[in-house]
């Protein structure tokens, strides 16, 4: 299944014992010798939600959270009969997520994930800075000094603007950036370009797995980190490589809100090899 083509494999952990998650994650993902995918997400039974979600990335570490795989997550469970409600609540290494699910001739089309409040504190992002909120982490990397605004979603993010993101080398940087001693969990990388206060385009380095065509924590930080600075309006459509995410910081009840698409790619089987 994808999110605006952010892959991952998905298995129903229900059903069904999985062992060895973190090397299933690596085996599976692997684009040449596996499916190909960005990571592996099970679907789990939950005592405190509908269900929970675990989330791997490619090189097999565990993360706290994926807006483009828990939208997914939730196509999967109404799709599948697995429930029938069309508000449901999910588990996550980041909290309990609520997610609204848009349907259509009985499938799942979007989904409206309610992220909950971001996160600003530098040592629960985590990021070593003694500014709060963090918009001001200068880092140099190679031949460039970036700004970065620090914002956690659940999983840590380090956003900067970039003049082009088409352009601009993601990977020379982003693997960089991603380990760097200002951040003690490591972090996902944003180079975002500002189109206009309700419009902008965002590329991806993601922690553990390299750049993806889409990061939906990294766009609700995005939007996030703008309107820290200043820079855009509380709702903006942010553009990814895979697609277009609407992002909500409402300041109300101060929770971050995405919509986006989820759609299943193909089914199958993994057999044992033994």
């Amino acid at each position: 299944m994808h999110g605006l083509g952010n892959d991952y494999v998905y298995m129903d952990a229900i059903h069904q014992n999985i062992e060895n998650e973190s090397s299933l994650a690596q085996f599976v993902s692997n684009r040449h010798f596996g499916i190909g995918s960005d990571g592996l997400i099970l679907i789990c039974k939950s005592e405190i939600a509908d269900f929970k979600m675990r989330m791997f990335n490619s090189d097999g570490s565990e993360a706290e959270m994926c807006g483009n795989g828990i939208r997914c997550v939730g196509k999967f469970v109404y799709d599948k009969g697995l429930t029938n409600k069309t508000e449901v609540a999910i588990e996550t290494l980041a909290g309990i997520k609520m997610l609204k699910l848009n349907v259509k001739e009985g499938k799942v089309e979007t989904v409206k994930v309610d992220m909950g409040e971001p996160i600003l504190k530098p040592t629960e992002i985590p990021v070593i800075s003694e500014e709060e909120p963090v918009k001001n982490l200068k880092l140099k990397a190679k031949d460039k000094e970036f700004t970065f605004t620090c914002v956690s979603m659940g999983n840590p993010h380090a956003i900067t603007i970039v003049k082009n993101t088409k352009e601009f080398d993601v990977e020379t940087y982003g693997k960089i950036l991603e380990v760097d001693k200002a951040f003690p969990n490591k972090t996902n990388v944003e180079f975002i370009e500002i189109v206009d206060e309700n419009h902008m385009k965002m590329r991806v380095w993601e922690r553990g797995a390299g750049e993806t065509l889409a990061c939906g924590t990294g766009a609700c930080a995005s939007v996030v980190a703008c309107i820290l600075n200043g820079l855009t309006d509380n709702t903006v459509e942010v553009e990814l490589l895979g697609g277009t995410l609407k992002i909500e910081w409402n300041k109300e009840d101060n929770h971050v809100y995405m919509t986006g698409p989820a759609v299943t790619v193909f089914e199958g089987e993994l057999m044992s090899s033994n």
